[in-house]
């Protein structure tokens, strides 16, 4: 109908799209002020609202009007779905919570010209990123930002309590922040992964307007992770918040750490007592929200208590054998759930198509030492529990990751090249059974993370006579915190070890036809009457005794330099020398 009005060509042009956008904009209102009344409507709290929520966002990124009306309609139905107040002045809205108001000031055309956040107790200051949003019509990402900004704040209790805490966690970050500038001793590893997982209080990153303070403490290297699959990196890290609690809980009102900042004999920031400092017993505690949540062991639940004299609340918590929690994390989308209650059978793929088989038995791992479940938050009252909380995550964490370093998303029982067994030994060590290369019996490689820093490494059956060995392989894996990666360089390694003993018995029997030994060092026959000349290093005593012609010497040879299957201790070979040859 409007392509039949009888105007001009230029005046056509320009009055359809004003048509159009006044239509648009009606609709809108109208769409608008119908949702509104049935988000108004009492209801059933219990009963879900999200297809209207989700036909309303739907709107919002279909209209995209430009008028000062529509943006205070989507402006307040963002803080209806937070729950929180939205009042409008002339050309100035303010979206209002308990602990904070964002203040938006709006042009006549619809655009944004400023927005300022008002933390409870302190004056309002320019924020540029919610700016950035609201100009940039990113109505989905200015949402996410308030959400974040309402569970920031969102701390339990009536007005009177909640200003409380909320000075209290003020105190708390301040702290954590004043530890976490203090001096460290140098490192040659790279500053931020070494301060992310050997810092007192990990890396602290300051409150933003979205999140609260945030401690990373646990990061694992990209370069090493990439060696087995192709899961990316995770950064663990904990957010500083308030948790309610039934219990009353003595709580700082002042800042606890003396001025200037120290630490004792140990290396340890110096903090004072509670009853040393101004402070109050209030109904909650302080949280650190762990995310992702961190699977841990039942034992080391435990022990996270014991830091903090405040129980882990297990109400929400689901118990399961370890790997069964961990391999949720690596299973692809077509993968069952039923198959966490068998055996848990991995293929990890290397370059130039090497593969391990990993199997890590149900039977095995179901039992009460290896239950896990998934801790998500961990409360405390003082921020002197912190640097002994974050080193008992990260010990759950280096256990995680290796165990998880087996468990790989291709979670197949496809046929690899070397099959590996994996089983539990106690709740900080493992083992690894596999078939060292050219023998036919089973070795083992038991593994023990005593601490966050301390693993350790001991391998038994190779038939290697390499003393150095274990401290080889624990090198390897604490380096790259990875089974496979270690495996196939110790099974490289074995390999060579195996391979040089033949090498030398070829050379000696090569050397026995063409040129015989000098008398000065006689033959020696080994258990596989083969005949290796004597090492240089052997040492030859004269036993003062002869028999028949012949005299005996007692030669004491290094283990070191035995063949790799008579390697025990250092032995005396007797050999009797003719004396016609002296």
């Amino acid at each position: 109908m409007l392509t039949n009005l009888t105007y001009g060509s230029e005046m056509k042009d320009n009055i359809i799209p004003y048509l159009r956008l006044k239509f648009a904009e009606k609709t809108w209102n109208d769409t608008f002020q119908h949702v509104r009344k049935c988000m108004e409507r009492s209801r059933d709290e219990s009963t879900p609202c999200e297809p209207l929520v989700r036909s309303l966002e739907r709107l919002q990124e279909e209209f995209t009007v430009p008028s000062i009306n529509t943006t205070l309609s989507r402006l307040e139905i963002m803080a209806k779905q937070q729950g929180i107040g939205f009042h409008v002045t002339e050309s100035t809205c303010y979206l209002t919570a308990d602990l904070f108001y964002l203040e938006v000031v709006l042009e006549a055309c619809g655009g944004v010209k400023e927005v300022k956040l008002a933390p409870q107790g302190a004056p309002p200051t320019i924020s540029e990123p919610l700016l950035q949003l609201l100009r940039f019509k990113n109505f989905a990402g200015f949402s996410r930002k308030l959400a974040g900004l309402c569970a920031q704040y969102n701390i339990p209790g009536d007005n009177d309590i909640k200003l409380k805490l909320l000075k209290s966690l003020q105190y708390l970050r301040k702290d954590l922040e004043q530890i976490s500038h203090l001096s460290r001793p140098p490192t040659d590893c790279e500053p931020t992964k070494d301060l992310i997982n050997k810092g007192r209080v990990g890396l602290v990153i300051a409150g933003k307007e979205d999140r609260p303070l945030t401690i990373q403490f646990f990061i694992t290297s990209p370069d090493d992770d990439a060696k087995t699959h192709d899961e990316k990196p995770v950064i663990q890290e904990a957010q500083v918040t308030v948790w309610a609690s039934a219990v009353c809980h003595q709580l700082q009102m002042s800042s606890v750490i003396p001025q200037p900042p120290q630490l004792d004999p140990q290396g340890s920031p110096v903090s004072l007592p509670l009853d040393q400092v101004q402070h109050e017993a209030l109904p909650a505690c302080f949280l650190l929200r762990l995310q992702p949540p961190v699977v841990m062991k039942a034992s080391f639940v435990k022990k996270l208590s014991l830091i903090t004299d405040v129980s882990v609340p297990e109400d929400d918590l689901q118990w399961a054998p370890l790997p069964s929690l961990l391999a949720r994390g690596s299973l692809s989308e077509d993968g069952h759930k039923e198959t966490l209650e068998r055996d848990i059978v991995c293929t990890v793929s290397f370059p130039g198509d090497l593969r391990h088989r990993y199997v890590l038995p149900g039977a095995a791992w179901d039992s009460p030492a290896q239950t896990a479940a998934a801790v998500d938050g961990v409360p405390f009252t003082h921020p002197a529990h912190i640097p002994a909380l974050l080193e008992l995550l990260r010990h759950q964490c280096v256990i995680n990751t290796l165990l998880r370093s087996c468990i790989s998303s291709n979670r197949t029982a496809a046929v690899g090249d070397l099959h590996f067994e994996v089983l539990p030994e106690s709740d900080t060590s493992f083992s690894v059974t596999f078939n060292p290369p050219e023998a036919d019996s089973l070795a083992v490689l038991l593994v023990h993370v005593s601490g966050s820093h301390q693993i350790s490494c001991s391998l038994f059956g190779a038939g290697t006579g390499d003393v150095n060995l274990d401290q080889y392989v624990t090198t390897i894996l604490t380096e790259n915190l990875s089974i496979p990666v270690t495996l196939r360089t110790l099974y490289t390694r074995l390999r060579e070890l195996t391979a040089a003993p033949l090498s030398l018995s070829h050379s000696a029997n090569t050397q026995s036809e063409n040129q015989p030994p000098a008398p000065s060092t006689p033959p020696v026959m080994d258990t596989n009457s083969s005949t290796v000349p004597l090492p240089q290093t052997a040492a030859v005593t004269d036993d003062s005794s002869a028999v028949g012609g012949s005299a005996c010497f007692t030669m004491s040879v290094a283990s070191a330099e035995l063949l790799p299957e008579n390697k025990t201790s250092p032995v005396s070979v007797c050999v009797m020398v003719n004396s016609e040859l002296t």
